[in-house]
This record gives C-alpha cells, sequence and structure tokens, in this order.
C-alpha cells in the first residue's frame, strides 16, 4: 500500500504550516523574558507599598498611588503574556503529547484569571487608603477595620495566585525535561527552583506562615538561563513520526500474492 499524492500534499502543506523547531523555541523564550519582567518581578517590586502591613498600608499605598496603578496595568501585560506563553507552547508540546499540551494551556489561563482577581484586591487596596487618608483623623478606627479585611484578602488572592504560578512554572519545566527539549541540567535546575519557590513562599503562606524569601530568589536567574538558551538555540526538533509518515502495514493476504 502506497500514500496517494493528494495525501503526500497535505502532510507536506500542514508540515510547512508548523512553525521550526528552532523558531518555536526561540519566541518562547522572548516570551519567557518578557513575562518574567511583566508579570513575575517589576509588580511586585512596584506593590512593595501593599507589604508594610495594617494599619501603616492606609497611608503608604495613597502616597504611592502612580506607582501602585502602573503595577496593575503591567500586571494585566503580564497575564496576557502568560495566556500568549500557553498558546505558544502548545503546538510544541503537542508534538510528544496532546494531554501535556492541553493542561498547560489550560493552567496558563487560569493563572491569567487569579491574576485579574489579584489585581482587583490591589485596588481595593488603594481605595480604601485613598479615602482613609482624604477623611483625616476622622472614623479611623472604621477605615482600620476594613482595611484590615480588604488587606487579609489580598493576601489570600496572591497566595492563589502564586500557587497557579507555581503550577503553570512546574508543568513547563517538567515538559522540557519529559521531552529533552533544553539541556537535562537546565531542566533539572528549573524543576528544583520552582519546588523550593512553593515550598518557601507559596505554602508557607497558605498554612499562614511568614514566606521565605530566599527560597524564591534561585527560580529568577534559572528562568533567565533558560529563557536566554531558548533563544539563542531553540528546541530540538525530534518530535515522534506522525501516523501518516510511519510506513503502512502490509496485510496477511498482499503478502502471500504473488507479484504480477
Amino acid at each position: 500500500m502506497h500514500s496517494t499524492p493528494i495525501l503526500d500534499h497535505e502532510e507536506q502543506r500542514a508540515h510547512s504550516s508548523t512553525p521550526s523547531a528552532f523558531a518555536l523555541g526561540r519566541k518562547i523564550g522572548i516570551l519567557l523574558l518578557l513575562q518574567l519582567v511583566a508579570a513575575l518581578t517589576l509588580p511586585f517590586i512596584l506593590m512593595k507599598p501593599l507589604t508594610v502591613g495594617t494599619p501603616a498600608f492606609l497611608t503608604a499605598v495613597a502616597a504611592h498611588s502612580v506607582k501602585i496603578r502602573g503595577a496593575v496595568l503591567l500586571s494585566f501585560v503580564g497575564s496576557a503574556l502568560t495566556v500568549y506563553l500557553g498558546v505558544t507552547t502548545f503546538p510544541l508540546f503537542r508534538r510528544y503529547s496532546q494531554s501535556a499540551a492541553l493542561i498547560f494551556m489550560v493552567i496558563c489561563a487560569v493563572s491569567c484569571a487569579l491574576d485579574m482577581v489579584q489585581a482587583g484586591t490591589v485596588m481595593s487596596m488603594l481605595a480604601i487608603s485613598t479615602k482613609f487618608v482624604a477623611a483625616g483623623a476622622t472614623d479611623s478606627g472604621l477605615y482600620q477595620v476594613v482595611g484590615a479585611a480588604v488587606a487579609s484578602a489580598r493576601r489570600s488572592a496572591h497566595a492563589t495566585q502564586l500557587l497557579a504560578i507555581s503550577a503553570w512554572m512546574f508543568i513547563f519545566y517538567s515538559s522540557l525535561l519529559r521531552f529533552h527539549l533544553v539541556p537535562r541540567v537546565l531542566a533539572v535546575i528549573g524543576v528544583i527552583g520552582v519546588s523550593l519557590q512553593f515550598t518557601g513562599v507559596t505554602l508557607m503562606m497558605f498554612l499562614g506562615y511568614p514566606a521565605i524569601g530566599p527560597m524564591a530568589m534561585p527560580l529568577l536567574p534559572i528562568q533567565i538561563v533558560v529563557a536566554i538558551w531558548l533563544i539563542a538555540k531553540g528546541v530540538p526538533d525530534k518530535s515522534p513520526t506522525p501516523e501518516s509518515a510511519r510506513p503502512a502495514l502490509i496485510s496477511k493476504s498482499e503478502y502471500l500474492l504473488p507479484s504480477t
């Protein structure tokens, strides 16, 4: 049995429409760097006044309102980049595992949604801080009670946000390791870095303990190194041979019939 010219043409057209492994890996590396800046580092740095505690944030946040609003807007860009990363990575992971590609894209979308929830709680803290400053000493006790509730809600939303971030990053580095898309040592270090961040920060917040910030610090250089590697080297084109490209099996009757 031989493939028809029509099937060969369709296969060639599908293959030509798929981006090369190098181009896809390079695009993913660039997205990792952009997402690192817009979602994982700069917004958290700009939102530092939110973490001074209650009731200190009631005055600190209003004093840095422009910075806080800028951080929220930047986080929107970062959230969109997270979804775009999932969509861009989908065809790459699908070459090896359909389920892994789908799970990663879904988790990226969930992470984006939780980023929006976190941004909403930040704006609530900014609103209560602005009203507290405008009111002066009037009803300061009431503002402190409401402010404590709003700050607690933001901390809970932030912990959930970090959980989603840890999830997509763990799936990403696990897939790089599983499918041999980067050197094994880079993928393993990435998995370790995400595990440290989850244990020292996300898990501690869920258990009600202070976060251990230094345990999350190794993840930053790891992310940068992996992104640069992908930009420079791309990913190897080692996708499994598709069904249409495999040699057709000869039936028993065809094998027994003599050739004419």
